[in-house]
């Protein structure tokens, strides 16, 4: 039959990977793949994985992510393919995809495996470790395009510079080049082709719009760590006369996040409130002075405030998961493991949800963070119970 003659080819390929004639081994892999019954999908999965493992001994990672993919897509849990695709996706440094592959795998062990519970600590504190990349004037140039996204572009619901790019064909001709190069994720550009439009000798008789390119430019110069110039280009945006309330609220939720690392950080609530009078409504202030509310261990205070932009705007996935996190840590800082464990579900509940790269993401990292804290804090428990019987 097919499926007995994909499995001689397989048989054949193990024998010449065990020789170490991985050229051979890929070519009987193939066979196996192409004459193998569609029908057999576990069959099918352990070729591709098979041809996976000779790829990666030839160093051809595109291959071997490719294969290793196909093998997942026919068989979501085979731990296998679903560990060493963890493993080349930290070998190659993209983290987040690790990360992901290795939440999935102590999800299907129940987080019952220790060593895949460990591999994830380990995942984690590299990518938080990115996450808290130090000062520097060239930091942009090293930043991964994810890091911005996450930190940074999904950090508004509504951003009145990234809604633009719903809108293309209604973009001022001015502003075409920044906003094409951030639409296409060319982070590293922006800044100089926002000065270069700036610093047109037209540029002061250009319509209002022209703050949402100084708005723009003063994102990315926070992103780079150059608060100086963030802070500038946010004044001559708070000081414009033509600045309209949704590019003013933005300004100013920015302008608090500066002074939280600068300080005083007693002014960043200020402006906050500052931001509220203008916009009682707006998700993004609530959930941005959460986040700050977070910096400095407010917790009750900070859930309140990640629930009230939730309830403005149900669809902000990222207040929806910080809530999550004020919840959990909250639950754990009263001992009450119990709405701790509730959250983790809530958090696997969403797992699902998100399509978006970036929010799937936060998403994994949420969760592997809770679950690893949520085991350690119950292993702490029982071996207090232990001590006290």
């Amino acid at each position: 039959t097919p499926l007995q003659k994909a499995q001689k080819y397989k048989n054949e390929g193990n024998v010449c990977f065990t020789m170490r004639k991985y050229n051979e081994a890929i070519a009987q892999y193939s066979k196996a793949i192409d004459i193998c019954p569609k029908e057999n999908v576990d069959d099918l999965a352990i070729f591709y994985h098979n041809r996976a493992a000779a790829y990666e001994q030839l160093k051809r990672y595109n291959s071997v992510k490719a294969d290793y993919t196909k093998a997942l897509k026919l068989n979501p849990k085979y731990m296998k393919a679903l560990l060493r695709r963890a493993r080349i996706f930290e070998q190659l440094g993209d983290l987040e995809a690790a990360l992901k592959d290795i939440a999935t795998a102590c999800i299907h062990e129940n987080f019952s495996d220790q060593t895949f519970v460990l591999n994830a600590q380990i995942i984690l504190k590299k990518l938080v470790e990115q996450l808290s990349l130090k000062k520097s004037t060239n930091e942009i140039l090293f930043m991964p395009t994810h890091l911005i996204e996450i930190n940074d572009i999904g950090a508004f619901s509504r951003d009145p510079v990234l809604s633009r790019l719903e809108y293309l064909e209604n973009i001022p001709e001015f502003f075409k080049k920044p906003l094409q190069a951030l639409k296409n994720k060319e982070y590293n550009d922006i800044i100089s082709l926002c000065t270069e439009v700036i610093e047109n000798p037209g540029f002061e008789k250009l319509p209002p719009s022209k703050l949402e390119v100084l708005l723009l430019r003063s994102t990315f110069y926070y992103i780079s760590r150059d608060h100086s110039a963030a802070i500038h280009d946010l004044d001559v945006i708070l000081s414009s006369e033509d600045v309209c309330d949704d590019i003013r609220v933005n300004a100013l939720i920015k302008t608090a996040h500066v002074y939280l690392v600068i300080g005083p950080p007693e002014m960043a609530f200020k402006v906050f409130e500052l931001a509220l009078t203008i916009n009682p409504s707006c998700s993004d202030i609530y959930y941005h002075r959460g986040l700050a509310y977070m910096d400095i261990k407010k917790l009750d205070r900070a859930k309140l405030d990640f629930e009230k932009s939730v309830e403005l705007n149900p669809n902000f996935s990222m207040a929806h998961m910080h809530k999550w996190y004020a919840n959990y840590l909250f639950a754990l800082s009263n001992g009450n493991i119990r709405l701790a464990e509730i959250t983790v579900r809530d958090v696997e509940k969403a797992i699902d949800k998100y399509s978006n790269s970036f929010e799937c993401v936060c998403c994994y990292v949420l969760y592997a963070h809770v679950r690893i804290i949520l085991e350690e804090k119950i292993e702490i428990i029982k071996k207090m119970y232990v001590i006290k019987h």
